[in-house]
Formats: C-alpha cells, structure tokens, sequence
C-alpha cells in the first residue's frame, strides 16, 4: 500500500514539532504509546490507567501532526456510550473542521456502515433489516417449535458463539459432537436460510458478513483500506475471532493499528470473546511493539495491591503490575454476615454510617453482584432505608414494546421483506386482517419461499381467500408502499408522526391499556418522533437511515442518568470501565464468585478476571462481604468464602464479624449511625414546627 509510505515520512517530518510530548498530565508509557507510529502496537492498559486519554490524543496527533485526515481514522469501541464519550473528548482536542469525517463507532456500526455500501456484493439490497435478539429468538423458537425461553437462549447462543468464530451452518453440522450440538447446527442452517429469505442480519453477521465481503472481493477490501488508514481498537481483549479477522483484513500487511487491551480483565469468554486474539497479534504482526501503562490514577495503593495480589494466582500472558501516587488508603473491610438478609442490612447500614461520617453523595456507592438475581434483597433493603438507587442496565429505551411497535412499521417500510416486522405491524393495532388469513398466507410464503409481503400480492395466494379478508391486507401493502415512497423524500419526524396518526395508534393505546399506563407509553412514543426529527435533520438522515442506525442503539441520545443523585447497582460485567469512590462487593463466596458452573467448566481464571475487575472499580474504599449460610431453592446452605478473599495479601484486609474479628458494625459506625437517626429525628420535628405555624 502507497500511503504506508507516505503516512511513515509525514509521522517523520512532524515528530518533534508535537507539543503534547512534553505535557505534564501524560506520563512517559503513554507520551510513547501515543507518538509510536513505525507499525503495529499493542498498548496493555491496566484498569484505571488511562487507556481512553491515550487513545483521543493519539487521535488528535494523529490528525495534527501526522497528517492523516480524519476521515481514514476509525476508533473501534464495544459500547455506544463508550464511543460517544470517545467523540466527545476528542472534540475538546480538535476543532470541528480537524474532526470531520472521523469513525468513532462500536465494532456492530462500523459492519452496518460497511455492508450499506457493499450489501450487493453479498447478494443483499441496500434497505435490509437487523433483527434485535427478540426477534432472532422468535425465529428459532418457531424453527424448534418451542416457546421454552432456555432452551431457545441456548440454541440462539450457541449459534452466536459459531458465528462469532466464522463458522458456517454446514461446518456446525458436520463438527457436531453429539445430539444437542446437532440440535443447534439444524436450527442454524435453517435460521440463516429464514435470515435470507428476510433480506435481513443478526448482529453476529454484522461483523461475519463484511469479513466474507472482504475475503471474496480483494477490490472491496482494497477500497475500504484506502479509507480507514489508522485503527484504533478499545478493548481489544474482547475480540472474538470475527472481530479480530475483521481488523487484520482492514489493517493488512502494513498493520497501521494500535490495539489498547488487558488481559487480566477479558471476562466475556461466555459470548465469544477470545483472549487468544492478544497472542495471535504477535504472532501476525512479529514486528508489534508493546507498551504497558501500569500507573494507575483511580485506585488507592491498598485496593491496587489487593487486585495484584489476587490476579498473580492466574497464568500470565503479559507482567504487569498496578501502582499508584493516590496514597496508601484504608484497608479492605471483609464482612462475615449471617446469612443474605443479614448481607443486604449490613450493607445499607454501612453505606449510610459511611455517608453520614464522610458527608458524601448517595452516587458515591456502588453495589456490585455477581448474577442479577443476588440484587433483589438489596433492592428491598435500600428502599426499607429510603435511600436511591439506580440500575445498572435496565431496560433500553427501545425495547419498550411501544417503541417497537413504532420500529416495526420502520423496518417494514425500509424493508417490506422483514416479516417479523411484517406481522408486528399488522396486527399493532390490528388492520382487520385474521388469524386464519394470516395462517393461510404463511403457508403460501413458506412453500413459494417468498417474503409475506411479497406473497400477499401474488395471485396465487389472492385466490385462496375470500375478496373481503384480501382487501384489509392489500390496503395494509398499499399503505407501506405510499410510506417507503416517502421515506426516501420527507423529514423522518414529520413522516413518523403521520403515520402514527393514519394508523391510530394513540385511540388504541387507551382503549387497550388502562388511562395511567397509556399516557406514559403516548409519551414515550411522542419522544420517539421527537428523537426521530431531531437525529435526522441534524444527520440529515431519512427514516429509512435511522431504521438501520436504531437497531444498534442501546438508549436515545442524551437520556443519560448519570447525575442522579443514587446508590449504583450492576452485575460485575457490567460494572467494567466505571469507577466509583465507594464498592461493596457482595456475595463473595464459593459458588458465587468464584461461580460454581464457571469452576466445574474449567473458568476459574476467568472468574478471578471477574473478581479483578471489581477490585479496580474501586476509588477510595472497598468491601467484601459473604454470609454464613445462604437460602438455595427454598433451603438453607452453608457456605465458605470465597477463595479469592484469602489470596489478598493479610496487611491489606480488616475483618468484620467472624470469630475474633471485630463486630459486623464498629463503634465509631455505631456512633455515626445514630447521629445520623438524631439529625433525621431533628430534621423531621423542625418540618413538623414549621407545618405547626
């Protein structure tokens, strides 16, 4: 490739002119990770190093001194919101003018981006549809003929876990090892010919798709290098195969990349993500260069010393070792509890003592828990004690069914194809078309192997029902063909909010829900339109555009709840990336973290990761709590800690609660404690005086 050439004798002529080289808040590791342009380089980011300061100002060098244009610059992220915070920090680098054209998007949006400019290739129009897991997981339900929840989340994973490692439908098949594998090779081969019949892709084939693309087209390939000259990956131990065959293709030989990834936090083997991506890096690119960022700015010296010591009971792939200048710190507080009732009290009485000694906020805590299941207790204690909490993960705006009802008629106009959207359409509100002609439709579509939509204009089909249960549902085509004509031509708001009208979707929203729940849902329907006339004027997207860009965003822009003044409660994985002043990390007991499953399957490694990565969340303090005896399936088990409790080192660890320990709550938390009932009882008498006159 020409422009490595050029890239390389621009990065030499500008090196010394870089006034960032001698910035006092950039330490030596990550002045040198930034300015290091000679090829390949993996950056290993301990938590809480900086990793994400490294990667929007390489960008901003990049851009400033090397001379790349930003527009052959692709930050590759794992999250929207992750890639959204990228953009905006390096908008505070960079002018408007210097930033534009720059790809600052997740792994999925860059695929998408890929395969709307090249789904021809692959035998696809350009409007096709991204099914969200709801609707995958109605497809093999229905191929399996089950509506079991597990047993299709099995399958629907398993199939995931094929894609992600580019194997095909045939090659599960004929790798099958026993009954249940060839269970889910069959259903494979038969989803993915559903899938084609659509017209439309999983998120898997988001990235499997364009690395197909690219394998069969050199062209293509050569095209899209030509384009994004300089990758930036965060996260790059989450690779799975797919993502990492993605990026070498996208890199080729000249390698012009810079991988940032720890190793001791890669937790997500579970849905695909192959560690192995970080030795195979030095193995097809023997010239990448490492650099590792081991000061840490987040954590104290204790919690620090507390993650290392436990993360040295796993193989390394690479030293590293976590320090910081942030002071010693107090120690990690153990807390022996009687049992998960007992756990949840204990820790709300230590998080207010805590708070009212400190004068801190209640959005200085985090709880964090191995499996969701444990939160339900705390739940139940922190609104005993009135204190706010927020849910880590919660329901995505777009996932409420209102929305998706919206969203359906959006993918059907973008692809009248989509028959999952087709039927959700349809029937929400109803059109007047039957069960019995919907059935009978099916059937036509399936032997014609033809789409519903295209099935109900055949004649074929029209002869086999009545002139009345044909005519709702030519109307119902007739509508969505008027609609797609539109949407190539009108403001998608304006468009989205006459076809809410023309379909009455409000009247039936009352009429089918009680007056309370419906003004909630008409309200968030409103703010969808509202989002949808917003994003498109400033993107100057049509509703087909954000029909395709929908599917891969989590929650709507700016509904961001970050400055709520509450308690934080996430899973561990969920937790990775986020730091908080204050953790208690419950349940830490065998079977739980270390989880019992993960150990019999040969993951303990994976689960210390796990243990690892909530150690680092921590800023100031934090503690560890397991019970005695826990309730499982309506009984009563006793249960040891968990192991990773004893691998800290003894000078960083003060237990609480055991025999010859000190008391689950101390004197000076007691003493906090009930200052803090007195100013309450205070507070609440000069309210009651003040109401009195």
């Amino acid at each position: 490739m020409l422009q490595c050439n050029a890239c390389v004798t621009i990065v030499q002529r500008h090196f010394h002119t870089d006034t960032t080289m001698s910035r006092p808040d950039l330490n030596p590791p990550q002045r040198e990770a930034i300015h290091y342009l000679d090829g390949p380089l993996l950056v290993l980011a301990g938590a809480g190093s900086g990793k994400t300061r490294v990667i929007t100002f390489k960008i901003a060098h990049l851009v400033r001194h090397a001379g790349i244009d930003a527009r052959h610059i692709a930050a590759i992220t794992f999250t929207n919101k992750a890639a959204r915070e990228m953009m905006e920090r390096v908008g505070k680098l960079l002018s408007a003018t210097e930033v534009r054209g720059l790809t600052v998007s997740t792994f999925h949006s860059l695929g998408m981006q890929i395969l709307r400019q090249e789904a021809t290739h692959l035998g696809y129009k350009t409007q096709f549809s991204i099914l969200d897991a709801y609707d995958a997981g109605k497809i093999i339900s229905d191929i399996l003929k089950t509506t079991h929840k597990d047993e299709v989340r099995k399958v629907q994973s398993q199939i995931s876990l094929w894609k992600n490692d580019f194997l095909s439908p045939d090659d599960a098949l004929a790798r099958a090892g026993d009954e249940w594998e060839g269970i889910c090779a069959r259903t494979y081969i038969a989803y993915q010919a559903t899938l084609t019949a659509y017209q439309a892709m999983d998120f898997d084939d988001l990235i499997r798709l364009p690395v197909e693309l690219f394998r069969a087209h050199p062209d293509v390939l050569e095209k899209w290098q030509n384009k994004l000259r300089y990758l930036l990956i965060d996260e790059y131990q989450d690779t799975n195969t797919c993502q990492y065959q993605l990026v070498k293709l996208l890199t080729g030989i000249r390698g012009m990349f810079t991988a940032v990834g720890d190793d001791d936090q890669s937790i997500y083997a579970w849905r695909g993500a192959n560690m192995e991506n970080l030795r195979l890096l030095q193995q097809d690119f023997p010239k990448l260069r490492i650099i590792k960022l081991e000061q840490n700015y987040r954590s104290t010296a204790r919690i620090l010393s507390a993650a290392n010591s436990v993360i040295a009971n796993n193989p390394k792939l690479f030293e590293k070792r976590l320090w910081s200048e942030l002071g010693l710190g107090e120690p990690i507080h153990a807390v022996q509890c009687k049992d998960d009732d007992h756990e949840a009290e204990t820790v709300i009485q230590r998080l207010l003592a805590h708070k009212f000694e400190h004068r801190t906020r209640f959005d200085d805590y985090a709880i964090l828990y191995r499996g969701n299941y444990q939160a339900r207790l705390f739940e139940q204690a922190l609104r005993n004690h009135r204190v706010p909490y927020q849910m880590s993960g919660g329901q995505s705006f777009f996932d409420k069914a209102e929305i998706k009802d919206v969203i359906a008629y959006m993918r059907l106009i973008t692809n009248p194809d989509d028959d999952p959207a087709f039927i959700r359409a349809l029937t929400t509100p109803r059109r007047g078309v039957g069960a019995v002609t919907l059935e009978k439709l099916g059937a036509y579509a399936g032997q014609r192997n033809k789409s519903l939509f295209a099935a109900a204009h055949e004649e074929g089909f029209q002869h086999q029902v009545q002139a009345a249960q044909l005519a709702p549902l030519l109307e119902f085509c007739q509508f969505i063909n008027a609609l797609q004509y539109r949407a190539l031509r009108e403001p998608a708001g304006e468009l989205a909010e006459e076809m809410l009208k023309a379909i009455g979707y409000e009247a039936w929203l009352y009429e089918t829900e009680e007056p309370r729940p419906a003004e909630v849902k008409w309200q968030n329907v409103m703010e969808m339109t509202a989002w949808l006339a917003k994003k498109g004027l400033a993107d100057n997207k049509t509703l087909i555009d954000l029909t395709q860009t929908i599917a891969l965003i989590t929650m709507l822009e700016g509904r961001d709840e970050g400055d709520v003044d509450a308690v934080k409660m996430s899973t561990l994985h969920a937790s990775k990336g986020l730091e908080y002043p204050h953790v208690f990390l419950v349940g830490c007991e065998e079977g739980i973290l270390p989880h019992q499953e993960s150990v019999d399957n040969g993951m303990l490694e994976e689960e210390r990761r796990l243990m690892y990565v909530g150690i680092t969340r921590a800023q100031k303090s934090l503690t560890l709590t397991y019970c005695v005896k826990r309730r499982r399936a309506g009984e009563w088990q006793f249960v040891d800690p968990s192991r990773f409790i004893d691998e800290i080192g003894a000078d960083d660890v003060r237990h609480f609660g055991r025999p010859g320990a000190e008391p689950v709550v101390s004197r000076n938390e007691g003493k906090a404690r009930l200052a803090s009932l007195s100013q309450l009882l205070g507070q609440k008498a000069r309210s009651e005086d003040q109401e009195g006159k």
